[in-house]
């Protein structure tokens, strides 16, 4: 492979899917496209060739700002000069290769050391949020650490841990964000108990159908130290209304989920089926 070709992979390849997850996991919004609105009016751009190449300058300075320091500008101009104006690469191709490892690497480590803040911060106010939530009147805690207060008791039969059932429910975050919620879709989701979080396979065999529970799950009963990006960070208690509607038995199959438009890689985060 010659250099020229080599560099536009790494160009394509140098992290351009990893860094934003470390924005995603300290759960921050970018807005770079922000800065576009501050138009110079002494710099008129008149052409139609003038105007596309300071939107395309625009676009790449808006994927840039999400590599923040991790990004030498002008060691990039050089790169991206050299390319265009078709001169020699000044890395061959394995220190093109290797400059994409050594890059991919500090990005995992660095995604990784901010997670672990995270989660100790989540932690932490776990614990807290715990601990307060279980000197209230009417919150029972299990001997796994799952808390769960009844909202309406019901009536119907308790499911077991082979069935599957009908539930409505709202999940939120110890802050009131909401990451998922059947009654804001306003459409009910069926979920096998033997393939859900361990808080809910728990707590959905206490309640009687008819029943709504509040249950307020730690972060070793949910998705503990990985978390579900990019809403459920990493030891994230979580807090779910929960409303039984049905049981069915074993053997059933459960509904298939509807997706909004926009929201479709979300797909797999429910609560209830991670």
């Amino acid at each position: 492979m010659k250099p020229r070709i080599a560099l536009v992979m790494a160009l394509s390849l140098l992290g351009w899917h990893t860094l934003p997850t470390v924005r995603a996991a300290e759960t921050e919004t970018a807005a770079p496209a922000a800065k576009a609105s501050r138009i110079d009016k002494s710099a008129a751009l008149k052409t139609p060739k003038e105007r596309y190449s300071y939107a395309k300058g625009i676009q790449t300075g808006a994927q840039l700002q999400q590599f923040g320091d991790s990004m030498d500008m002008k060691a990039f101009m050089s790169g991206l000069q050299d390319f265009l104006g078709n001169k020699p690469s000044k890395l061959t191709e394995e220190e093109l290769n290797q400059a994409n490892t050594d890059f991919q690497e500090a990005v995992r480590k660095e995604v990784d050391r901010k997670l672990k803040i995270i989660g100790e911060r989540n932690q932490k106010l776990g614990t807290e949020f715990l601990a307060a939530n279980a000197s209230k009147k009417g919150v029972v805690t299990t001997p796994s650490g799952l808390q769960y207060e009844i909202l309406n008791p019901g009536n119907g039969p308790k499911p077991k841990v082979t069935d599957q059932v009908k539930v409505h429910y709202h999940g939120t975050l110890l802050d009131n964000t909401v990451f998922d919620s059947s009654l804001m879709r306003k459409e009910p989701l069926t979920l096998p108990l033997n393939a859900v979080i361990p808080g809910w396979a728990e707590g959905l065999q206490l309640m009687p159908v008819g029943s709504k529970y509040r249950f307020v799950i730690p972060a070793k009963l949910a998705y503990g130290s990985k978390g579900a990006p990019p809403k459920i960070t990493p030891e994230s208690t979580l807090i779910f209304e929960v409303e039984l509607l049905e049981i069915i038995k074993e053997g059933g199959k459960p509904e298939e989920k509807k997706i909004p438009e926009g929201n479709k890689q979300e797909e797999k985060r429910l609560p209830g089926r991670w």
